[in-house]
Order: C-alpha cells, then structure tokens, then sequence
C-alpha cells in the first residue's frame, strides 16, 4: 500500500524561524539570478536576493513527505552533490541512513547506463579483495597500480558500490553543478527532490525547494532533515515489520531448540546412569 501525503507521517517540525537563522533566504546577487526563479524570489537587499521563505516552508514539507514516502515503501533515495560545501554532508547522511550517494564526480551514464557502472563496480570489488587476500603474487609495482585504480574508482563510485539498480528518488543539492544527473534522471523518470537557489533552473524538478545551497548552515539544515525523516520513515516501513517478525520467529526458535538440547541432556544422562547400574 503507497503511503499517502499527510497520513500516518512523522516528518520533523521546521519553522521560517530555523530557515532565517541557517540563512536559506539568502540567493546570490541580482546580477547572477535566474530568471525562472523569479516566482521564488521574495525582493532584494543589498544587491542579493531574497528567497520567500514561506513557499520554501511549504515545498520542503512537500518534499519531505515525498522522501517519508518513498522509504516507508522500501525506495531507496540518491544523494548528489559534487560541490565542495555539500559533498561531505550528503555522503554523511546517506552513510547514517542506508541510502548512496555521489559526491565526487557524476560519470556520465551513472543511471542510463547501468550496465557498464555494474562492470564498473564489479572492478572495484574484485580490487578490494585482491589487494586484501594473502599470498597475492603480484609485484610491488602492481599493487600499486591496483591501488592507484582501486582509489580513483572508489571516489567515483564508493557511494553506490552497493547500489542494485537506479534509486527510487534523487536528492540534489546545486542543479547547476548537477546538470547530467538531473537529464538522467528525467529520462528515466526518477523523481528529483533539488535545493534551488536564486541562480538554479527549476526544469525538470518534481521536488523543488527554494533556498540557499552554498552556506553550510543551510545545507545542514536540509540534510538533517531529510535524515531526520528518513529515520521516522523506516519505522513504518514493511521492512521494519518483516524484520521484527523474523527477528521474533529466530528467537522462537532458538528457545525451542535450547528447551530441546536441555532436554536431550537430561535424557543423555538418564540413559547414562541406567547403563551404569545395568553394568554394575
């Protein structure tokens, strides 16, 4: 059953208050904007723009409750950011939440092309394991070769090593950084939840959040947040269900089987003591 907007979810309190202290109004200078985001612009002051946090409030509870949605209904969500304020954040809370991430560099074909990232992943794998196993037999300038290829695909695709197929939902932070994730993205028809400054392209985004996506404050806030929900999410989730239930029937069954050995040993010992009598 698709959980339904507003039913039955957890996402966090987020006030205008907590977006005006992490600085999301704040856009770039007027001359840098554009023009597609003018519906999301509230005014100006000192030359930089101002973004409407009230439509902000609103589309991020829209967008959260996309993301509640999709992880109660076992998706899987990819975070995408390459650029240097945001990168370690999301690969934080995609770490902290099962979810992946890419935060170096979007090779091209990362979702159109699944097959040949598979390959990709495969490789690095296969690395991992050879430069680890003992009695190797390669050369010292082999592996470091090895090393040297194992790091540069670990960069690129570490965040999705374990990924089977696409996601279920992007979360991108800079669509201008972002350009080819977000094409491959609509072409698969994968919804894209995106932080929009005054400067982004709107086209293309299911999920739009206006706001600012430079200040580290801010990206914290959206990256807590969705944490924050996803954490809520998985409580609900089917999974969460199936995984108490097994968890239960394995601690069933242990019991029975541990009443059965204690059991067996009395009968053991039983047996033993007749056999002993009957001898003597």
């Amino acid at each position: 059953m698709v959980a339904q907007p507003g039913i039955n979810m957890k996402i966090p309190n987020i006030t205008i208050q907590q977006l005006l202290e992490a600085g999301v109004h704040l856009g770039h200078k007027t001359l840098r904007w554009n023009p597609k985001m003018k519906k999301y612009i509230f005014g100006k002051r000192d030359s930089i723009h101002i973004i409407d946090l009230t439509q902000t409030l609103e589309l991020i509870k829209i967008a959260l409750e996309k993301v509640h949605s999709t992880i109660s209904n076992n998706g899987k969500i990819l975070f995408v950011s390459t650029k240097k304020q945001a990168s370690e954040a999301i690969a934080e809370v995609a770490k902290d939440t099962d979810q992946y991430f890419v935060n170096y560099r979007w090779l091209g074909g990362m979702l159109t092309n699944w097959g040949t990232i598979s390959n990709s992943i495969k490789k690095l794998k296969k690395l991992e394991i050879d430069l680890v196993a003992e009695n190797r037999g390669f050369t010292k300038k082999e592996l470091l070769k090895m090393s040297v290829k194992k790091d540069k695909l670990q960069r690129s695709l570490g965040g999705i090593a374990e990924m089977k197929k696409v996601p279920d939902l992007v979360f991108i932070i800079d669509t201008n950084y972002e350009s080819l994730a977000i094409q491959e993205s609509v072409k698969l028809g994968i919804p894209i939840v995106a932080i929009l400054d005054s400067n982004s392209n709107p086209d293309g985004i299911d999920f739009p959040i206006p706001g600012n996506d430079d200040a580290r404050r801010s990206i914290d806030l959206y990256c807590n947040l969705i944490k924050e929900t996803i954490i809520a999410a998985k409580k609900v989730s089917p999974v969460s269900d199936a995984k108490k239930t097994s968890e239960k029937k394995e601690e069933l069954e242990t019991k029975i089987q541990t009443i059965a050995e204690k059991d067996r040993e009395k009968l053991d010992i039983k047996f033993s003591k007749k056999k002993d009598e009957n001898l003597n």
